[in-house]
């Protein structure tokens, strides 16, 4: 039991508040379970409410696609060492926030009606507001708990966010690999068009052992690779700033590896300037212009069917480790825990009122 208060026991003697509090023990006895059970009928007015969980381990690498892609430059993503754009589990539990599952849910379910809610909004901030979203710092891994009257529903509506977040990032890899599929597939018919030419003027320009002499074979295969290389790397700095901010760490790497490349080309180019104006030199100009539209539609063409192959594949796997089921007990109100409450409450406040009671009586009286 607790203590009386502190300027009670000053003026009155242990003696005294034991005789007040035997004097009134029936009321204290009644009056905390009167309390109690008071609170819980009143609580059991309250409709109960039931909570589901599952969760899931989401896929380790989000955008490994376009990492996948830009591997296939050849020896520039050694060069470049870039690094596959990771998304945290925190992206995903956003996703499951938009309005967009909301959306979907809230007709799925028909929770305008079960909300009682005459706007949209309101049915979004109400499922907001029943939904709980947790992820793991150290396995990564996403709880879901989702608060019903009903627990069938309560359930459903848990599992309902996993199926959506498979439904939405289905649509937004197949969007992306979408995207790079056009994207390569315009680069890779400028450069069939380009190689093409750049063949027919190789040929029309005749052949010459003193070119091959001045400028050898292997330089004019270096020069063409080279060249190839840096404009695929514009290339991939340029997707690079369609799918990252502007000071992401991939991009400045990224665009390091242009830099460099672009001053070896210049090297290459100054060092082979003075052999190129010697006899045969527009064999050579034509033969290494030949090269290198040869080596860059060959890139083009890696890059085009590895972003077929990622058009033709499914959404990212979500692996389920529990999946909701109807919760057979109500998670709220906790009537037993609050009509304890509620009796120790009236216990404390009724002991309160004996012992002033008794002190005022004790001063009346002298």
């Amino acid at each position: 039991m607790l203590s009386p208060p502190t300027e009670l026991t000053r003026e009155m003697s242990l003696g005294v508040v034991s005789a007040a509090l035997r004097q009134r023990w029936l009321l204290l006895l009644l009056g905390p379970l009167a309390a109690g059970a008071v609170a819980f009928a009143l609580l059991l007015l309250v409709p109960s409410t039931y909570t589901a969980k599952t969760s899931f381990l989401p896929p380790q690498q989000q955008g490994a696609n376009i990492a996948g892609t830009l591997a296939t430059l050849g020896t520039i993503a050694g060069l470049g060492g870039v690094a596959p754009v990771r998304n945290s589990s925190d992206q995903y539990v956003a996703l499951m926030q938009s309005a967009l599952v909301a959306d979907r849910l809230i007709d799925r379910f028909e929770l305008m009606r079960s909300y009682d809610a005459k706007f949209r909004a309101e049915a979004r901030r109400e499922l907001a507001a029943n939904a709980r979203f947790s992820v793991g710092r150290k396995d990564g891994m996403v709880a879901i708990e989702v608060d019903d009257r009903d627990p069938a529903r309560a359930a459903g509506l848990a599992n309902a966010f996993v199926e959506e977040l498979r439904v939405l990032l289905s649509r937004l890899v197949i969007t992306e690999a979408q995207q790079r599929r056009v994207f390569f597939e315009s680069q890779l018919q400028q450069a069939q068009e380009r190689l093409v030419r750049a063949q027919l003027a190789l040929q029309a320009s005749g052949f010459s052992q003193g070119a091959l002499r001045a400028e050898p074979k292997a330089a004019a295969d270096e020069y063409g690779r080279l060249r190839a290389e840096t404009t695929a790397a514009e290339v991939r700095v340029q997707m690079l700033r369609s799918n990252l901010a502007e000071g992401a760490p991939e991009l400045r790497q990224a665009q390091s590896t242009l830099t460099a490349l672009r001053e070896q080309l210049a090297r290459t180019e100054r060092a082979g300037a003075p052999p190129a104006q010697k006899a045969g030199s527009d064999y050579v100009t034509k033969y290494r212009d030949f090269k290198y539209h040869e080596t860059l539609f060959e890139l083009f063409a890696r890059q085009y069917e590895a972003a077929r192959l990622d058009e033709s594949r499914e959404g990212t796997p979500i692996q389920v480790i529990d999946v909701a089921s109807p919760p057979e007990r109500p998670s709220a109100p906790r009537r037993a825990r609050l009509s304890a409450l509620a009796a120790l409450v009236a216990f404390i406040a009724l002991t309160a009122t004996v012992l002033v009671r008794a002190r005022q009586a004790r001063h009346a009286a002298a």
